[in-house]
């Protein structure tokens, strides 16, 4: 029965992303672009490192999850 919400969990995520990145990209538009990440770019390669991105989006999980699920 957990594996069942989990999935319907999911499901709900990845509509809402889809939705946003759909209907709103400008939502995003901050992502890769903060200080702390990272951006290297040769001739011939291209490396990005999202640290602040990263450390942005899992505060906001953290969040939304402890709002949620909260016992």
């Amino acid at each position: 029965m957990a594996i069942g919400k989990l999935l319907i969990y999911i499901g709900i995520f990845s509509l809402a992303a889809g939705l946003v990145l759909t209907f709103a990209p400008g939502l995003l538009g901050w992502f890769g672009k903060l200080p702390g990440d990272i951006r290297i770019e040769t001739k011939h390669s291209f490396v990005f490192i999202p640290i602040t991105s990263m450390i942005v989006i899992s505060i906001i999980l953290t969040l939304i999850i402890n709002l949620f699920f909260r016992r």
